[in-house]
């Protein structure tokens, strides 16, 4: 008797589970792009053993071409000219009278940059504290 076998492998490929890993991953970097925030502004702050656990809740920037920074609370930091740091602090202290000014400022800079800004939270009486990255030890 003569029996014939029929185990011709079948050479087709369902693309179906391979798109929904595709989408899945989609997904998942779609999400996980719209919850960083990244700071736009490169600074390479100075040093410093202590760190401070006050939580400011107004930023001025300073980055390594002088230009200048301000933002309130979660907003994003947007660029304005030296004149305009002091009325947006002063607005600022009006809504918020216990808050901390943070002062970030690249460490090539000049440092009567530092103190021009510094003499702005001196003469307003604002808490001003600056922050700076943890030494390597």
């Amino acid at each position: 008797m003569a029996l014939k076998r029929r185990n011709k492998a079948d050479a087709s490929f369902s693309m179906s589970s391979m798109t929904d890993i595709v989408f899945l991953l989609l997904i998942f970097f779609m999400l996980t792009s719209t919850v960083v925030h990244p700071n736009a502004i490169k600074l390479m702050l100075p040093q410093s053993k202590q760190q401070t656990s006050a939580k400011p809740l107004s930023r001025v920037t300073i980055d390594k071409e002088l230009n200048y920074y301000v933002a309130f609370g979660k907003e994003k930091e947007r660029m304005v000219s030296f004149d305009e740091i002091e009325p947006f602090l002063q607005q600022v202290v009006t809504e918020e009278p216990e808050m901390y000014v943070a002062l970030y400022a690249d460490e090539s800079i000049p440092y009567g940059e530092v103190v021009k800004v510094l003499n702005i939270a001196n003469n307003n009486k604002f808490k001003l504290v600056i922050a700076t990255r943890p030494m390597k030890e």
